[in-house]
């Protein structure tokens, strides 16, 4: 009978600004806006990747998997977000859930190790560039693109795996606008110390090591730049990295923000934080996706110039 009773969930309930409903319709405009500002950013940069043959190197080959990537994080989530704005009841089903944290999580994965791959990119182009075109082979830069993608979606499937075997006692109410990993743990009935170690060893993985091997990389990029004697050579070489290395920033800089930042102590002002944490993770999952491409765009030659001929051929054609 106890175990019947721990597999009655086929549901979730999810909160999200329930609470505070007359702020559903603004956060939908707003929420639609930065989706659409982040599906028209990427999906121009995947086609000029594509379709501009000087942009057929490395850097830009990752470039265009990172925006893939910020397509496919953001879908994962964010349709589920506009829906539960409009609908009253805002509910899930349980193998919906299951595959809406796999994809989020499989793609938060996927770009930290993608973001490390960029930098070796960076790293071999200025430390080593006469042997750049031999290390960064397609030979190369294909598989390690791919192996990010493998590594990302490994991770998820274990991380979602350990977590629907978990038994559900009834409390189905998730207080967040998605099927967020740790918000779903908690309602689960029975001891979570393996999902907890589990996760805490992946985060040491996919987001320790890429930090520390982004930090070492780019610690021997300043010291190359820096022994370039002219100031228009340094000006020129950290130009070639200053894109990704803000995009890094922005990234881990976000993360750190949400999760690093002091509890409040006040059971008062609880229901206060809750919301704003909510919005914090969710406002997190939008800004960098919509900024990669502004970033890149904006810091980039190359990448503003094949923009700009990708629109003229448009209007050409039209």
């Amino acid at each position: 009978m106890e175990a019947s009773n721990q597999s009655t969930v086929t549901e979730f309930i999810l909160l999200g600004l329930s609470a505070h409903p007359k702020l559903e319709k603004t956060f939908f405009v707003l929420i639609l806006s930065m989706y659409l500002v982040i599906l028209l950013g990427n999906g121009i940069l995947i086609l000029v990747t594509i379709l501009d043959t000087h942009l057929s190197t490395p850097m830009y080959f990752f470039l265009g998997n990172l925006s893939f990537l910020d397509i496919c994080y953001t879908t994962s989530s964010v349709p589920l977000v506009l829906d539960g704005f409009l609908t009253p009841r805002k509910t899930i089903s349980f193998s919906g859930c299951a595959v809406q944290m796999f994809l989020s999580f499989a793609m938060g994965a996927t770009e930290c190790v993608l973001l490390g791959m960029m930098a070796f990119d960076r790293y071999v182009a200025i430390c080593n560039p006469l042997r750049y075109s031999v290390i960064m082979s397609k030979a190369a830069y294909v598989p390690m693109a791919i192996s990010s993608w493998v590594a990302g979606g490994a991770n998820s499937l274990v991380q979602i795996s350990l977590a629907v075997q978990l038994p559900f006692c009834g409390d189905n109410v998730i207080n967040h606008f998605i099927c967020e990993i740790l918000a779903v743990l908690k309602l689960a009935c029975a001891d979570i110390s393996i999902n907890v170690i589990s996760m805490g060893v992946a985060n040491v993985i996919f987001l320790g090591v890429p930090v520390l091997f982004i930090f070492v990389s780019y610690i021997f990029i300043l010291t190359t730049i820096l022994k370039i004697p002219s100031a228009e050579g340094r000006k020129k070489a950290f130009s070639t990295c200053s894109a990704h290395l803000t995009v890094v920033i922005i990234f881990y800089g976000t993360i750190l923000f949400m999760y690093g930042k002091p509890k409040s102590k006040d059971p008062l002002g609880a229901d206060k934080q809750d919301l704003t944490d909510k919005l914090i993770s969710l406002f997190y999952g939008l800004l960098t996706p919509m900024l990669n491409p502004i970033i890149y765009s904006l810091r980039n030659k190359d990448v503003k110039a094949a923009v700009k001929d990708l629109v003229s051929q448009k209007c050409l054609i039209q």
